[in-house]
């Protein structure tokens, strides 16, 4: 594949043949060379993208890229909205897997000495694993009133706050629609609200470590020392079922895309037609199941702190998408337009001034939230200035996995993971010996790598560092 070299960090695959754009590519060496090893897999994937109507600009790769379902995981791609087209592999089987930081005014030693009845507390009440419950009761009428309503059910409801509100992406709640979701989504769905998941889904009790921007971290209520909460999570079962279900239809109705296209698992459907339409209303629903389902886990989370300590604040700094499309104005070709936004395994990254960012955060920048794999480093960062006009207002959403979860299995044991976390002073609370294994360290790529070429490029730039405290998964 001819990869160019075009200043530091920056790679560029020309456009050839079916490509509509050039795939640009933000590396440093270290990740290019991970990302070369898999194969050229993950770059012949992000070249496929490029082939896709509509596309605007570049196919985007981020520092933290790596292969996924048709589409890079890591991957943003922008398409015109009268020419362009949805793609469910451009999103992701987890509609709006997202994180949320909250913060505290706790310090690290208040909790010392008390990580694991913290973390054994949250494994208790939290449901984690597949299937396995939710923290809210609830039927399937009321199932439909988050599908549409999102945080705003969660606070008319008494389990948010206008504050939470304010510090979501999009206010926690898109223009989607509960009849658009597939039944048997529904069914998967009714009784997961306020649950963690399995595979890399997780919440993690954090100490602030090191802060970079002291301007920024005073914005974000950040400071050295402090604990924070993260809380990693998506629409459960029913984002997969609903992509799934989708996907299936999209290629029922769409035989001859699927016969032109270089992978079928880069099926689409055409924006101007109904079945577009009907997969964004049924994202859209998803997605607010997804902010609903974190902030009942933030609710208990409230409540376990409440038992743990004395009264103690718990504010929501922000809460960002992973896996979604929305329709943004950016410049492209000198002129702005509106376009939608595929960002899978990419997150938001809008710079000062923006007006979809809270005021609170306005002069300073979204906040940008990337965890890290289980014993190392989690970042917040803010919306880079160049983040625009390099990858559509996007960076990178985590550290990206850098071996399959078959191979992270025969590479690591769970006893010695643990004693190497318990050595860390690190509490881990998993639901199987699988689970550590899969999501061991050393299955990921570098975290601080990718966040140095996010930093240098302008895209995220680095406001604090955050150290495991305790850490529970499925």
């Amino acid at each position: 594949m001819d990869l160019t070299e075009i200043t530091e960090n920056v790679y560029e695959i020309e456009q050839t043949g079916e490509m509509q754009v050039p795939v640009r590519v933000y590396a440093s060496e270290p990740l290019l060379k991970e990302m070369l090893e898999e194969g050229d897999l993950t770059l012949e994937q992000a070249s496929n993208v490029a082939t896709l109507p509509g596309i605007q600009t570049f196919s985007i790769l981020l520092p933290d890229g790596h292969q996924g379902y048709g589409f890079p995981i890591g991957g943003v791609a922008a398409v015109d909205l009268d020419q362009g087209v949805i793609s469910p592999g451009g999103i992701g089987f987890d509609l709006n897997c997202g994180v949320r930081v909250l913060r505290t005014d706790l310090s690290y030693e208040d909790v010392k000495g008390r990580e694991e009845e913290l973390g054994g507390l949250l494994y208790r009440v939290i449901p984690v694993g597949l299937g396995k419950g939710g923290y809210l009761d609830i039927d399937r009428a009321i199932l439909d009133e988050i599908l549409e309503g999102g945080m705003k059910w969660m606070l008319e409801n008494g389990y948010a706050t206008s504050a939470d509100l304010d510090h979501c992406e999009e206010g926690g709640r898109l223009e989607g629609d509960p009849n658009a979701v597939p039944p048997e989504a529904k069914k998967r769905g009714v009784n997961q609200v306020g649950s963690l998941g399995s595979g890399n889904h997780f919440l993690e009790v954090q100490r602030v470590v090191e802060i970079y921007d002291r301007e920024k971290a005073v914005a974000y209520d950040l400071e050295e020392d402090q604990i924070v909460v993260m809380i990693h999570s998506g629409s459960r079962g029913l984002g997969h079922q609903t992509c799934t279900e989708y996907l299936r239809r999209f290629e029922r109705e769409y035989p001859e895309i699927v016969q032109s296209l270089p992978d079928r698992q880069l099926i689409y459907a055409p924006l101007t037609d109904p079945v577009a339409e009907q997969y964004r209303a049924a994202m859209y629903a998803a997605a607010n199941f997804a902010w609903a389902n974190r902030q009942a886990m933030t609710h208990a989370v409230r409540m376990i702190f409440d038992e743990l300590f004395d009264d103690p604040t718990i504010e929501l700094v922000y809460d960002v998408c992973h896996n979604i499309a929305k329709e943004e104005r950016h410049e492209v070709d000198g002129e702005e337009k509106t376009v939608l936004v595929h960002r899978k395994g990419a997150t938001r990254a809008f710079p000062a001034e923006r007006s979809e960012i809270p005021e609170a955060y306005r002069k300073v920048g979204q906040p940008v939230l990337i965890p890290g794999s289980m014993g190392t480093s989690s970042y917040v960062l803010s919306g880079g200035d160049q983040s625009l006009k390099l990858t559509f207002g996007s960076t990178a959403h985590g550290a990206g996995r850098a071996m399959s979860r078959t191979q992270a299995k025969k590479t690591y044991g769970s006893d010695e993971l643990q004693r190497s976390l318990q050595g860390q002073r690190v509490y881990v609370k998993a639901r199987s010996r699988g689970t550590l294994t899969e999501e061991a360290p050393g299955a990921y790529k570098d975290v601080d790598e990718v966040i140095q070429v996010s930093d240098a490029l302008g895209i995220g730039t680095k406001v604090a560092r955050m150290r495991p405290v305790a850490n529970i998964k499925g």
